[in-house]
């Protein structure tokens, strides 16, 4: 079932949706005490390219990130980042602050919101405090 409702996002919310979502997740990034030395300020707009193609892409919308940059291999894109509990709870809290920004459809926020824990909580490669 959820995976049908994945598949539906992007006719929800279309382009537009996911570029509200995360334009308002990377305007929160630079001030962030730690997420902010992760993304380069030189790479912020490419950053923000690639996620909302990812995004786009895994909620039904157009190919384009397959086409650009292959399968997403996540935990091997991000294995050069020390991404630890403390880490994955700001991602989440920024996106969080960006979801209620944007007022996206109440089952489409749900959807998004829990594949984002999941997939914050499969990013994890250290323990904390080390």
């Amino acid at each position: 079932m959820t995976d049908l409702l994945d598949s539906h996002v992007f006719g929800l919310i279309g382009e537009d949706g996911f570029q509200r979502l995360v334009a308002a997740f990377y305007r929160r990034v630079p001030g962030d005490p730690v997420l902010g030395s992760m993304y380069p300020s030189d790479d912020l707009a490419a950053a923000e390219l690639r996620l909302r193609e990812f995004l786009v892409m895994r909620f039904g919308g157009p190919q384009r990130y397959l086409a650009t940059r292959g399968h997403p291999r996540l935990r091997m894109r991000h294995a050069p980042f020390r991404i630890d509990l403390a880490a994955r709870n700001h991602w989440l809290e920024l996106m969080d602050q960006a979801l209620l920004e944007t007022r996206l459809p109440p089952a489409v926020e749900t959807l998004l919101r829990r594949f984002f824990e999941d997939a914050a909580t499969f990013m994890i490669n250290c323990e904390s405090g080390g």
